[in-house]
């Protein structure tokens, strides 16, 4: 049977349709492995490869064995931002203690044409999505008057905590720059399992530099971002993770320490 009106077969139609479904019903879902309370602890060594990470998220950041750089992926490429502030695209085989990725489905888009700061960005984000309860993806492409980064030094056993380590981090500046940011918002109970509030990563267009961001300040560009309500943890099995102290006194500042 052929409809005049649409131009194609019903049978078109009725996949149209269902195609339509599945994508309306598609499951938006964080992929985790690990927890952040373990990487502060010293947990630094995963058996979760980039390729796995791949399977589960076109989208995330996170962090690589011995705790060698920043983990930033979109539009399905992995790369390791490293602490002499350069960047290169990550193998396949490379392994990662602490990975968060997901599909990337925005819902929402906002279009910045004049310098604002990370906090005004935040402050659109936080308008519309106004429940903290939620996690949310969220993708800046656009040009950056400033942003302040920092990159972790690969570490040697015996493994130090992850606020020693960072008492020496390497930062950087990077100034004029074209480039893409990548982060999650992550509601305030999460923290300990992931990072409460906005956790972002910086990378150049022309894939050469980056870092985790402490600041920035945005020139002009586009925000894409959504909700997202479902999340899945892998937990490690080894003898670094069982044994770890993953509920310290001090969780919450030690790890506001480390991401600032």
């Amino acid at each position: 049977m052929y409809d005049f009106v649409s131009g194609c077969s019903c049978e078109e139609q009725l996949r149209k349709t269902a195609d339509q479904l599945a994508s309306q019903s598609a499951e938006k879902v964080i992929y985790q492995t690990s927890l952040m309370s373990a990487l502060l602890h010293g947990v630094y060594d995963g058996t979760t490869t980039v390729a796995r990470l791949l399977e589960k998220g076109d989208f995330g950041l996170g962090t690589f064995n011995q705790l060698d750089g920043e983990l930033v992926a979109f539009d399905r490429q992995v790369w390791q931002l490293r602490a002499d502030g350069s960047a290169r695209p990550a193998h396949p085989d490379q392994l990662s203690p602490f990975a968060v990725m997901t599909f990337f489905t925005p819902e929402h888009q906002h279009h910045f044409s004049e310098k604002s700061s990370r906090e005004e960005v935040h402050r659109v984000i936080d308008s519309v999505i106004t429940s903290d309860n939620h996690f949310c993806a969220l993708r800046i492409s656009g040009d950056f008057v400033s942003v302040q980064t920092r990159t972790v030094p690969c570490q040697c056993r015996p493994y130090r905590s992850m606020p020693d380590v960072l008492g020496n981090q390497p930062t950087f500046d990077f100034r004029q720059r074209t480039g893409e940011l990548i982060g999650f918002r992550t509601p305030q109970y999460m923290q300990g399992i992931n990072v409460a509030g906005y956790h972002e990563h910086f990378i150049t267009d022309d894939r050469q530099g980056g870092g985790h961001i402490l600041d920035y300040v945005l020139a002009q560009g586009t925000l894409t971002f959504g909700a997202i309500s479902k999340l899945v943890v892998d937990l490690p099995q080894d003898g670094d993770f069982l044994q770890a102290n993953l509920n310290p006194d001090n969780l919450d500042e030690a790890i506001r320490s480390v991401e600032s």
